[in-house]
């Protein structure tokens, strides 16, 4: 059993707790649609603008599963207007996305040299 930070891991459980995570927000798009959220709420269109590359189709698909698992949601506006937003469930990733940012940042650096 690996030590972390004098707690004891369960390889299995966080490897399956891993997995879960992963299944939710893996892919090209997900994490990049929730950046876009995390900076207020869009339209389908400012989404679709803000994460280069997405088809709407894709962002169709995408939204829904994020809908699913409770990261966002969408509410229709008097005027039949759809906004997205993200949920305070989904706020939590905030801190890992800025992790995940930085760190992507340093290894553009690390492997330049």
């Amino acid at each position: 059993m690996a030590i972390r930070k004098n707690k004891p891991i369960d390889l299995q459980a966080d490897m399956k707790y891993l997995e879960d995570t992963m299944y939710v927000i893996s892919g090209k798009w997900k994490m990049k649609i929730i950046l876009a959220l995390i900076c207020g709420s869009k339209r389908y269109r400012e989404i679709a603008k803000a994460v280069p590359n997405i088809t709407f189709r894709m962002l169709s698909k995408e939204l829904k599963q994020l809908e699913q698992n409770k990261l966002i949601s969408r509410t229709v506006t008097m005027d039949n207007m759809i906004q997205y937003e993200i949920t305070g469930y989904a706020q939590t990733l905030a801190p890992t996305i800025i992790e995940m940012i930085k760190w992507g940042k340093e290894h553009r650096e690390n492997i330049k040299n």
